[in-house]
């Protein structure tokens, strides 16, 4: 791969969450994630868990996941410099911090690709940086100066590789052009273009702001003279942020949490979650839905859009020119935890394609069933385009260009996320010089057509549609 032109081929993928192997033993996912169509997977490591004592490395998260592999699937692993012992800020998880040693750092990352030397494809130096103190507790300048040491060590142990700067977050896209976590990674951008290979641009929030997500990224890059191509480490939803009354709801709360609603010896956070279930019987159902024992209407509701954003957010950042997706995330980190307390879990929890059953990472989510679809139709995908539709405000459609199949066309109409559903379905004339055409929507419902003169018409709304020559092909 040229270092300035984008991998070669579509992947879709999946992350393996954030703690692989952390909080117990490194179980199973690639085949999991391959039987629904994967054919990427992103998994997180840790200094502290690779080398727990200087100079003694543990490979067994490592070998778990190289063991897994099968030719198709392509790996990508980011690297968080988290330490007990050998980074500023001791920590067996997060935040990742600079290392106290720095060609002790160069070191560890160098040993680390060897071992697995033409079985990587992405290495990534930490995640979304700008989330400082969460994430990273360091400065910009702190993270190029790892960033740099990073770079050298995949090169020198593995040269095919690439290098992924780590992820560009929504506290980067949805802040003003001011704002400290921007600033932050525009000094990574303009300090670190000879260090990294491709941009990681995190796609959450509304899905139809990824086009000027994508483009803000590009911009940042150009800004400073160069362009690197971008991949998207992570994206799904809905998260709370596209929900006015959820976000504002969710704010008031850390406020109070923040200013004295604590209990005595309880965390911020914690606090947050706790006055939410107190006003749940208050709140509005586009927050309650991501609670835990919501209303099933609420839950099946959620994860009906779970299933729609994932086919939307994929085909924008396909046409987009993206060439690697990572839909965030496979499962649960372990088996059987629970914790309505847990802010992060609140946020993100319900993302997850899949969970255990027991100790099995068996059961499908209807999202799961939603991404599988997807990858089925995608199969052999080479280009995805979006169609002009003046005629037709509102109206979401791309041709997608797959190698030796069909034509295929995926569709929907704008509207709100949550109550889009609600209302009649659409109709919307289009062009199909096609002898067949079949039709179905994100939950695998076959969509009546209407046929005439080289045309089709289809009702359309906020779920998506995928119209081909075929009949349903997932």
């Amino acid at each position: 791969m040229s270092r300035h032109t984008a991998p070669a081929g579509v992947r879709l993928g999946v992350v393996r969450g954030i703690s692989y192997g952390m909080f117990g033993a490194p179980d199973s996912f690639v085949p999991e994630a391959r039987e629904l169509g994967a054919t990427l997977v992103r998994v997180f490591l840790y200094w502290g868990q690779v080398e727990p004592e200087p100079g003694r490395y543990d490979w067994s998260v490592v070998d778990a996941v190289l063991g897994q592999l099968d030719p198709a699937a392509e790996l990508w692993v980011t690297v968080c410099s988290s330490s007990p012992w050998a980074t500023r800020q001791p920590a067996g998880f997060l935040p990742s911090s600079p290392a106290l040693d720095p060609a002790g750092y160069e070191r560890f990352v160098g040993d680390l690709v060897a071992r697995c030397r033409g079985r990587v494809d992405h290495w990534q130096c930490g995640n979304e940086p700008s989330n400082t103190g969460l994430l990273w507790a360091g400065t910009a300048s702190e993270y190029v100066g790892q960033l740099t040491a990073f770079h050298r060590a995949v090169r020198a142990a593995d040269p095919s590789a690439s290098v992924v700067l780590g992820g560009c977050g929504h506290d980067v896209l949805s802040g003003p052009a001011d704002s400290e976590a921007r600033r932050f990674f525009d000094h990574v951008v303009e300090h670190g273009r000879d260090a990294y290979d491709l941009f990681d641009v995190h796609l959450y929030g509304d899905p139809h702001a990824i086009p000027d997500q994508v483009a803000q990224v590009r911009a940042m890059m150009r800004r400073h003279g160069y362009e690197r191509p971008v991949v998207a480490g992570e994206y799904n939803g809905p998260t709370l942020f596209e929900f006015p009354r959820a976000q504002a709801e969710l704010e008031r709360a850390m406020t109070a949490a923040f200013t004295g609603a604590a209990e005595p010896g309880e965390a911020p956070d914690r606090a947050t979650m706790r006055l939410l279930y107190e006003r749940a019987p208050e709140l509005p159902p586009e927050l309650l839905m991501f609670m835990e024992d919501c209303p099933p209407e609420l839950a099946a509701r959620r994860d009906r859009v779970n299933r729609s954003q994932i086919v939307t957010r994929t085909l924008l950042a396909l046409a987009c020119g993206l060439t690697r997706t990572a839909c965030w995330n496979l499962a649960p980190e372990i088996p059987g935890y629970r914790d309505r307390l847990n802010l992060m879990g609140f946020l993100f929890g319900r993302l997850a394609l899949m969970d255990y059953e027991g100790t099995a990472l068996t059961r499908r989510r209807p999202s799961a069933d939603a991404f599988a679809l997807l990858t089925a139709y995608l199969d052999g995908v080479t280009d995805v385009r979006r169609l002009t539709t003046e005629d037709h405000p509102g109206l979401y459609a791309f041709e997608v260009s797959r190698e030796g199949r069909g034509p295929l066309r995926v569709l929907w109409r704008s509207g709100d996320p949550f109550t889009g559903e609600d209302g009649p379905a659409t109709p919307v004339d289009l062009p199909w010089p096609h002898a067949t055409a079949h039709a179905a929507d994100v939950f695998g419902a076959a969509v009546p057509l209407r046929r005439a003169a080289g045309r089709v018409g289809v009702p359309l709304s906020v779920t998506p549609v995928f119209l081909s020559t075929e009949p349903r092909e997932g």
